[in-house]
């Protein structure tokens, strides 16, 4: 049998770590996006990819189910913009089908991780 692994702080979580390989994913990513949308769909992507990992760690922080449970709905909303943002950036020709598949791919698993969580607080 395998050996279950106490969980002692977010950085043990996997929906964290699966979170923060896709902030990196989106960071790549986007180097390749052009100069004008620095400020703009650039901005927004990294910025709801940086609040999925960032709210399970500070909501694993809190201590209190109902809290912990509030700040994974947020990540949960953050990973719904950003896998719009993600359409929108293949619409636009600045993602490639490839990295939208697996971008997407990865949001859904992580979607799917922060719903099953919810559930069991």
């Amino acid at each position: 049998m395998g050996e279950v692994t106490k969980i002692r702080n977010f950085r043990d979580l996997e929906v964290w770590k699966l979170g923060k390989e896709i902030v990196l994913d989106v960071y790549r990513v986007t180097r390749e996006f052009p100069r004008e949308e620095m400020y703009g769909l650039v901005s927004q992507m990294r910025r709801a990819a940086v609040s999925s990992p960032s709210n399970v760690a500070e909501g694993f922080n809190r201590r209190h189910n109902r809290e912990y449970r509030q700040f994974l709905y947020v990540a949960l909303g953050s990973c719904a913009e950003l896998e719009t943002q993600i359409d929108v950036a293949h619409d636009l020709e600045l993602l490639k089908a490839g990295e939208r598949g697996r971008l997407l791919e990865k949001l859904d698993h992580e979607s799917r991780m922060l719903r099953n969580l919810i559930k069991r607080l």
